[in-house]
C-alpha cells in the first residue's frame, strides 16, 4: 500500500538531505504524532533511530529472518489478507494453495483474479486468519482500522524498512511478528543510499515476536 502523498510528502523528504544533521532526537520524534507529510515521516524516521539506541545500549537484537512472508506460511484452507497489493509476493502465496485477499486504496486495482482478489473493503480482512501489511500503516493513517478489522487472525504480520520502532505498542494490539531492516554500517549504508549503490551486506532483515522480545522495561533496566 503506497503512501498517499498529499503533501508532497517524497519531494520535501528530498529537500531535508543533509539539513538535520544536528537536530534534537526528540524533538523530530514528537513530528509523528503532531506532524503531517513529510513531518511525521521525519518523525518515524527519528523513532526509529532513538529505537535502535535504546536497543544497541541494551544489548538486543532481532531474530534475522529471510521471510518476506512475515512468516505467514500459507497452507491450503488458509485464507490470507494482504494489505497493500505486493505482486512479487503473490506467486508463493498462490502456490500453497491459499486464498488471498488484498486490501487496496486504489480503486483501478479492484478486480477477481484466480485464487486471488483486490477490494477497497477492509471488512473483507475479517475472514482472514492470517494477514501481512507493511510499516506504510503507521503513516497513512490506517493503523487503527485494519488493526480493528484483523481481530479475529492467528497471525498478523507488519513487515518493511520503515518498523524500526519500539515495538511494544504493535505487539499489546495483536501484532504477532514485526520484520525490518537492522542496518550493519551505518555510514556505509547512508552513503550507499545517496550514490543509488546494493545496499546487500549492509543490512539484514530481523523479525520481533512477542516470544521472543523482552519487552521496554527490560530493556530499560539494562540501559
Amino acid at each position: 500500500m503506497c503512501i498517499r502523498d498529499r503533501d508532497d510528502t517524497l519531494a520535501r523528504l528530498r529537500l531535508q538531505d543533509g539539513g538535520l544533521a544536528g537536530a534534537d532526537a526528540l524533538g523530530l520524534a514528537r513530528l509523528f504524532a503532531h506532524g503531517r507529510g513529510a513531518e511525521r515521516a521525519l518523525g518515524l524516521a527519528a523513532v526509529n533511530a532513538l529505537s535502535r539506541w535504546c536497543f544497541d545500549r541494551a544489548g538486543y537484537r532481532p531474530a534475522v529472518s529471510a521471510d518476506s512472508l512475515g512468516a505467514l506460511n500459507p497452507q491450503p484452507g488458509d485464507q490470507i489478507g494482504m494489505i497493500g497489493l505486493f505482486t512479487p509476493l503473490l506467486p508463493r502465496v498462490l502456490a500453497r494453495g491459499a486464498a488471498l485477499t488484498v486490501v487496496e486504496l486504489k480503486p483501478h486495482l479492484v478486480g477477481q483474479h484466480a485464487g486471488w482478489r483486490v477490494t477497497l473493503d477492509a471488512d473483507e480482512l475479517r475472514h482472514c486468519n492470517k494477514v501481512l501489511g507493511t510499516g506504510t500503516l503507521l503513516l497513512n493513517d490506517t493503523l487503527d482500522r485494519m488493526l480493528a478489522c484483523c481481530s479475529s487472525a492467528e497471525w498478523l504480520a507488519l513487515i518493511g524498512p520503515s518498523l524500526g520502532c519500539l515495538p511494544d505498542g504493535l505487539l499489546v494490539r495483536g501484532v504477532t511478528l514485526i520484520g525490518g531492516n537492522w542496518v550493519l554500517d551505518g555510514p556505509a549504508y547512508v552513503d550507499a543510499l545517496r550514490s543509488g549503490e546494493q545496499r546487500r551486506g549492509l543490512a539484514q532483515k530481523v523479525a520481533i515476536t512477542a516470544a521472543d522480545y523482552p519487552g521496554f522495561d527490560a530493556l530499560f533496566a539494562r540501559l
